[in-house]
């Protein structure tokens, strides 16, 4: 058994780690003055920017199949990548990117929503949280009314990250009340927002903040149906899937540079004529913090190489988001507690970690929903004690 990456892989990882390095990390100060003013850490533009300069790097679209101008790259792959990205707290992300699920567009569609998304001339948000339905996603009460050749949406979405900033949205509606959501009832929608549909920016613990979108009579022609009627939970899952193994992956990079800084501090700061890292209460908490954070990367790397295996990725991806996610929470926690007093100000950006790993246990599959999924796997025996070994 081989777990040494591939030459290929590890280029990749470095050469991603050298750009975020060299463009990235330089503009940590500056982001956060901008976010203690209350002001975006990035504007678009240089947002945009940074994207250019990525692609001459060689990075354009990690999961874009490459007919589409993309690289197409494995999940392990991207997962290191996306671990590379975690290491600066500045809200980077890749360009030539679009939701996983506008790939099974139209070519209408795909000429419209897709390849402009791609290119960064359009932004979209995913909306199927509603005040209502949560982790119960399948309690969602948006309608879809068929009206000629209109479908008319009424209803309200919440947390909706990219929503305040979307120029259209993919709406998961209920289009058949007789049918259940996840067998036949609703569907995605491609919905513009000169459609009539509006957002409400959502005040968080974290930096930005997601949005509410309000449909009241938004009328969205039928052209504008992505996928099939009746498709729109199915599409909705396999969305919500991908997050499950590229949010811990990311939570792995934040990781690995806050313990960096807590190894750090605890060789160069001094109490009682000596290093703080010789008190044993240190040690173990570096200790504990390093073994987490080595667990959750094979939690992470397996559930991306069941996707590129072709395997089902569900049970995989529920454990790397649960073990990841929760290691996340505890190593910054620490990494605070060893800086003591001025981990807690904002002159450091470990305050800013610890507000905004905490939404990690809670966006696409709470804690709760995953160790439901993880243990309805076993009781039902969808899958076997060892996993692909067993």
């Amino acid at each position: 058994m081989d777990f040494a990456l591939s030459d290929e892989e590890r280029a990749i990882r470095d050469t991603a780690r050298e750009f975020i390095t060299r463009e990235v990390v330089p503009l940590e100060p500056e982001v956060l003055r901008r976010e203690r003013a209350h002001q975006p850490g990035l504007e678009p533009d240089q947002l945009r920017e940074l994207q250019l300069k990525a692609r001459k790097f060689g990075f354009w679209g990690l999961d874009t199949p490459d007919e589409y101008g993309g690289m197409g790259l494995p999940a392990v792959t991207q997962s290191l990548i996306w671990t590379e990205v975690g290491r600066s707290f500045v809200p980077f992300r890749f360009g030539g990117e679009a939701d996983n699920i506008l790939f099974h567009a139209n070519d209408e569609q795909q000429r419209e929503y897709l390849l402009p998304t791609i290119e960064g001339e359009r932004r979209s948000c995913f909306a199927i949280t509603e005040p209502g339905a949560g982790s119960d996603a399948a309690n969602i009460r948006l309608v879809a009314r068929r009206d000629g050749d209109d479908w008319v949406l009424n209803g309200e979405k919440t947390f909706i990250t990219g929503g305040n900033e979307a120029d259209f949205a993919i709406v998961i509606a209920v289009t058949d009340r007789d049918k259940d959501v996840r067998k036949g009832g609703s569907t995605a929608f491609l919905v513009d927002r000169t459609m009539g549909w509006r957002s409400e920016f959502i005040q968080t613990m974290g930096e930005g903040g997601p949005a509410s979108l309000i449909f009241e009579d938004v009328r969205v022609p039928q052209r504008n149906v992505l996928g099939e009627v009746g498709q729109g939970f199915a599409l909705a899952m396999q969305w919500i899937g991908k997050g499950r193994y590229v949010i811990p992956s990311h939570a792995l990079g934040i990781a690995e540079r806050a313990l960096g800084m807590a190894i750090e501090h605890a060789n160069t700061r001094h109490t009682f004529g000596r290093p703080i890292g010789e008190n044993q209460a240190i040690g173990w908490m570096l200790a504990d913090s390093e073994t987490e954070l080595e667990a959750a990367r094979w939690l992470v790397l397996r559930a991306a190489w069941t996707i590129d295996a072709g395997l089902d990725p569900r049970h995989a991806s529920s454990m790397a988001k649960l073990y990841g996610a929760g290691m996340i929470n505890r190593v910054v926690d620490r990494v605070m507690q060893i800086h003591g007093g001025m981990g807690y100000t904002r002159e450091l950006p470990i305050e800013r970690w610890y507000r905004q790993v905490r939404l990690l246990r809670i966006f696409e599959g709470t804690d709760e929903m995953q160790r439901l999924i993880i243990s309805r796997d076993l009781l039902r025996g969808y899958t076997k004690l060892g996993g692909h070994l067993a």
